[in-house]
């Protein structure tokens, strides 16, 4: 098992060297410049995450898909996620991760547009959608999409259940000193509860829980700040120094640090916000709206809570309390879980209590936002037998996750992370024209209620229509 996991660590160093980096991040500012700066719509796609587009053709409302999606990516990489970054990369990691996010939202946004754009009417009426689909019927090239729908169950095993599951058994350990078995059992159990329910059943618990708990979590970081006031600029200060570091790490090249810190920064700002992973946009598909671009700008908000606000708070949370106990502290010898715990114990009484909660709703939600992702996945790889195989597989995961090593748990999550975006992003390139015409005919018109006659590309009676005729 140890030689496993080492072979396991270097594919993880490998995937996710300057190749990977450079197709990404060059990606999210590619997209950001070539769509003039979509980020600045993103209150307007706030504001329309509220209204409810009714009349339009789908399966869940425009809030139920957002939800979902955030129950996503709200989740481990927003806490434990960012400590870990911290660990391994420095506290300039945290800027590279809220950097990555704020460019991040032009992909997201692209990656949403394009999977409204082809999505297709399945023959018992449920509406399929995802980069998958946009690769087939966009690029005309479908060993690629199926390529990205194996990689999507590859990257369900790892971000979507077991590193999930992990972190909430050792949270609970430390806190509760609950034995890790039985936290992966009750996660197993409470999973099965829910996902019988259908789709339409997981986007109404989501879109109760998240906001909620987003709500406690954000509220717990802001009086962690309060009692931190003293080390908030420094913290600051820090975190923007070590970004741009050229010290060398052990002795070695110069500027090492600053890489290091990228490298880091980026993964687990790519594992909290999923902006290039085309993993949200499997479920946005599925929303009911009048047009590709108006779903589009809301599913782009789920990065701007997740990675430019509510990551951005943990770091700054994390830094200064550790400046906090130590004004000198060395990063490279904590854990992500003492980063999180030392950060809450400041909070009198009931700091260790709230993390426990919140993580381990997040988590919970989290393992169910990716259910959703690996059931359009396999869906298009081979309908409902598969599916029905798909969902009794997923329960050990969750439990598996919870006994495992952590590092094993998160250098897997981290390698498909990165052979998803290969495909995505291949993709997102290859039909960017595409995505700014969209864009054009409704967002920069003024048009964006204006609904589309073939956003939805279905006939009235439900029945899938042949691509082909489609296109004609």
């Amino acid at each position: 098992m140890e030689q496993i996991a080492e072979w396991i660590s270097q594919l993880d160093s490998f995937l996710w060297g300057p190749p990977l980096l450079i197709l990404l991040v060059g990606c999210h500012i590619f997209l950001t410049f070539y769509l003039k700066f979509i980020q600045r719509y993103v209150f307007l796609g706030i504001r329309l995450s509220i209204r409810n587009d009714s009349a339009a053709d789908g399966d869940i409302s425009q809030f139920g898909a957002l939800s979902i999606a955030l129950a996503a990516t709200i989740g481990t990489g927003n806490i434990i996620g960012v400590g870990t970054a911290i660990v391994c990369g420095g506290p300039g990691a945290v800027f590279w991760c809220w950097l990555c996010g704020v460019f991040g939202i032009a992909t997201k946004y692209a990656e949403a547009l394009l999977s409204i754009k082809y999505r297709i009417v399945d023959t018992d009426g449920t509406i399929r959608g995802g980069p998958m689909y946009a690769i087939e019927r966009g690029m005309k090239c479908k060993w690629l999409a199926i390529v990205f729908s194996v990689f999507t169950l590859l990257a369900c095993s790892g971000i979507g259940s077991m590193t999930q599951s992990n972190a909430v058994a050792e949270t609970l350990q430390k806190t509760f000193s609950a034995p890790m078995w039985a936290t992966g059992a009750a996660e197993a159990l409470l999973f099965l509860l829910v996902v019988v329910g259908g789709l339409k059943f997981i986007s109404r618990v989501c879109g109760a829980l998240v906001p909620a708990m987003a709500a406690l979590y954000v509220l717990g970081c802001i009086v962690i700040l309060g009692c931190n006031a003293s080390m908030v600029l420094p913290a600051l200060r820090l975190i923007v120094t070590e970004a741009f570091s050229m010290k060398s790490v052990g002795g070695g090249v110069l500027g090492v640090a600053m890489m290091t810190a990228i490298r880091y920064g980026v993964a687990r700002g790519l594992f909290s916000n999923e902006s290039g992973l085309g993993s949200a946009p499997l479920v946005a598909a599925s929303a009911k709206t009048a047009n590709p671009v108006r779903q589009a700008l809301i599913s782009s908000t789920g990065t701007f809570w997740d990675t430019v606000c509510i990551c951005a708070l943990t770091g700054v949370c994390l830094v200064s309390s550790a400046l906090k106990l130590n004004p000198n502290p060395d990063f490279s010898q904590l854990t992500a879980s003492e980063l999180a715990f030392n950060a809450f114990d400041r909070i009198p009484y009931a700091g260790k209590y709230i993390l426990a909660v919140c993580l381990s709703i997040f988590a919970y939600t989290t393992i169910l936002g990716w259910f959703c992702y690996g059931r359009q996945a396999i869906h298009y790889l081979g309908g409902k037998l598969m599916f029905q195989v798909f969902r009794a597989a997923y329960i050990p995961l969750v439990f598996l996750g919870a006994v495992i090593t952590l590092k094993t748990v998160w250098n897997i999550s981290d390698i498909a992370n990165g052979l998803m975006v290969i495909p995505n992003v291949i993709c997102l390139l290859w039909l960017c024209r595409v995505v700014k015409s969209e864009t054009a005919k409704y967002l920069w018109t003024g048009r964006i209620d204006e609904p589309d006659p073939e956003c939805v590309r279905v006939n009235r009676e439900g029945k899938a229509i042949d691509p082909d005729q489609m296109d004609a």
